[in-house]
């Protein structure tokens, strides 16, 4: 960034539509120093061996970080020396809130929208968008779907910039048009 105004963007979508590689090149191709906090719980074989490759995808250059629950405070703490922090991703980090500690999943929301209002790093946070498909059997599959399309507006509201991406492709909702190169 050649000023020194800082940007909060969100990038959102459904799986699989590019979210996270487009934010990786934007941040790549437009900042010095980067870190990623990643929000997934290797609770398996096969998350582990994805949170692995992420890893390795990112490179020596990404401080990464894995923090499942208490991304406001990490962010809050561990910003300085960064120009961007990527957090990868609300979705699983809203999923990892309400599974383990669902009392005080509101807390959570509120605590991060208040961080994100400050704007004290450039700050790029990946979601899903989960509200497009089908309504959910299940009572926590419906709860999930709302408490994260309402995180989203909320995000979406304070947000510079706002990208949906589908196939690859992002398209601008908010701000001005930005290309990831």
């Amino acid at each position: 960034m050649k000023d020194n105004r800082k940007e909060l963007i969100l990038i959102t979508g459904g799986a699989r539509s590019g979210k996270s590689s487009w934010a990786v090149r934007y941040i790549e191709n437009k900042f010095k120093s980067y870190m990623l906090i990643a929000t997934a719980i290797a609770e398996d074989k096969e998350m582990e061996e994805r949170i692995q490759r992420h890893k390795m995808e990112r490179g020596h250059r990404w401080k990464v970080v894995e923090e499942p629950f208490e991304i406001t405070k990490y962010i809050e703490e561990n910003s300085h020396g960064f120009d961007v922090i990527l957090v990868d991703c609300i979705s699983i980090w809203l999923s990892n809130i309400l599974l383990k500690r669902p009392q005080i999943v509101e807390r959570y929301i509120d605590d991060l929208i208040c961080a994100l209002s400050s704007k004290n790093i450039n700050l790029i946070l990946v979601s899903n968008e989960v509200g497009m498909g089908v309504v959910p059997a299940y009572r926590l599959g419906r709860e999930y779907r709302d408490l994260l399309g309402g995180l989203n507006q909320r995000i979406a509201r304070i947000a510079d910039r706002v990208i949906l991406m589908i196939s690859g492709l992002p398209l601008m909702l908010k701000g001005k048009k930005v290309d990831a190169l």
